[in-house]
Parts: structure tokens; C-alpha cells; sequence
């Protein structure tokens, strides 16, 4: 009977608890009304796109390269690689995005690595969420691409991190946020070309000796903000492999370019 009464007890506390944290989101809504992520127009719960916004952003959800997940305009058969995968398999197993980089999404990214617009994280790994849900139940854990060190004090955040923080959070994957470490501070991507960026990320990332038994014999997933031409990630999955995973993939929340 004790023990009944200690439940039923547990049980109105944590309804008493959720009632309450409802009344103060409702309070709250009132003194600052949900907004949307972009463009801060209303929306009816915090944390989302408004339907203008929704429409306009590109969402990659038709056919796309089996391995590096580049969109085709056109049907393909299931399994039909890119040109590029064609010329030259990338050292990771598979890639997936959830969307184009523009519009909405490019802001919001954008916004994340730039203007401290951390809100962002959880949208954009839910976005993922969806877009990587196979890799995502294959994988054995979460790694977040770094940002050197300078670079990091500078952002004051790994924005990788935190998308890899919130999918972890999401999928119930570990998080093995410091498994790679930047060996030496390249110049930024922007403006690069795909021979130029593989040549500025050659040979920049490495295992940490601490992580090590975290990644030898694991199916990783590496978590970035933007696939552009993979030459980081390509880096990454190559300095993973070296410390012994055995499968490396790539989830992305946006991809840059054109469809193929």
C-alpha cells in the first residue's frame, strides 16, 4: 500500500510538473510569441520554419548518387552513382544531406557558424534526423568534423559539435566529440576548388591517442554542417580509417552545388 501510495505520489508530481511547465511556456508565448528560424515571421511552436519559409526551402528527397548522396534532376536506376563517385569513390562508405545549401537553410546555417544562432542546432538535426535515418541506425557512434583550435576560440563553439550533441540526443548514438583534432590550422574552404580544397586539408586531421579505442573496429558517423566538394570530410574518413574503424559515412545538413 506503501508503495502504492509513494507512486501515485511520483505520478501527480511529475503531472503537477508538466502542467506547470506548460503554463509557463504558454506565459512566455505571450510576452515573446513563438518566431520562426529564418525569417521571424509568426509561427505556432518555437523551433520551426514558417510555412513561407518551409516552401522555399530544398529539401533532397528525390534521386540522388547512391554513395556520395549528390541529387540527379532526372530518375536513375537504384544504386546509379554521380560522375564524380564514377571518376573517383570518395574513402567514405556512404554520404546523406538533408538539403541544398540556399535559401532558409543557407541562412540558417549560416547563422549557426556565424551568429551564435546555436537555436538552430536542433532543427537542422531533426532535418538530418530524417534524411540520415539508415545510417543513423547503423551507426556505432557520432563524430563531429573539429575546428582548430584558433578557430574554435574564436566561434566560441564547434557547430558540427553541437548538430552531432543533438542527433546523439535525438538517436541515443554516442558522441565522441573529440575523437579528431585539427594537427595543423588550415585556411578556410571558401573560394577553393575541389583540387585546391584536398590539398588544403591533406594530412590535417588525426586520431587523438585517447579515442582511439572509441573509433578501432566502430562504424562511425562523421556529422558536418555542409557537404561541399568532401574534401574534409574525405580527410577526416581517411584519418578515422587509419586508426582502425572499420566503416566511416557522412551525415550533412546541407549540401552545396548543384544537382548532378
Amino acid at each position: 500500500m506503501i508503495g502504492k501510495w509513494r507512486v501515485g505520489g511520483i505520478m501527480e508530481a511529475g503531472r503537477v510538473a508538466a502542467s506547470a511547465r506548460v503554463l509557463a511556456r504558454a506565459a512566455l508565448d505571450i510576452v515573446l510569441p513563438p518566431s520562426c528560424l529564418a525569417c521571424r515571421g509568426d509561427v505556432a511552436e518555437a523551433g520551426r520554419l514558417c510555412a513561407a519559409c518551409w516552401r522555399e526551402a530544398r529539401f533532397i528527397d528525390g534521386p540522388i548518387c547512391a554513395v556520395c548522396g549528390a541529387p540527379f534532376p532526372h530518375p536513375v536506376p537504384e544504386g546509379a552513382l554521380c560522375g564524380d563517385c564514377l571518376r573517383e569513390r570518395p574513402p567514405y562508405a556512404c554520404a546523406r544531406s538533408a538539403g541544398l545549401y540556399e535559401g532558409p537553410l543557407r541562412g540558417l546555417v549560416l547563422g549557426l557558424k556565424h551568429g551564435d544562432r546555436c537555436d538552430a542546432a536542433p532543427f537542422l538535426a531533426g532535418l538530418m534526423s530524417r534524411a540520415g535515418a539508415r545510417l543513423l541506425s547503423e551507426a556505432d557512434a557520432l563524430v563531429p568534423v573539429p575546428l582548430h583550435g584558433i578557430r574554435r576560440i574564436a566561434r566560441r563553439f564547434n557547430q558540427a559539435a553541437l548538430l552531432a550533441q543533438a542527433l546523439g540526443a535525438m538517436s541515443g548514438l554516442p558522441v565522441v566529440a573529440l575523437a579528431l583534432r585539427r594537427a595543423r590550422h588550415t585556411p578556410p574552404q571558401v573560394g577553393l576548388g575541389r583540387q585546391a580544397r584536398t590539398r588544403n586539408v591533406a594530412g590535417a586531421f588525426r586520431v587523438r591517442p585517447a579515442a582511439r579505442s572509441a573509433v578501432e573496429g566502430a562504424r562511425l558517423l562523421l556529422i558536418d554542417d555542409v557537404l561541399t566538394t568532401g574534401a574534409t570530410v574525405g580527410a577526416c574518413t581517411r584519418a578515422l580509417k587509419a586508426a582502425g574503424a572499420r566503416e566511416v559515412s557522412v551525415l550533412t545538413a546541407l549540401r552545396a552545388g548543384e544537382p548532378v
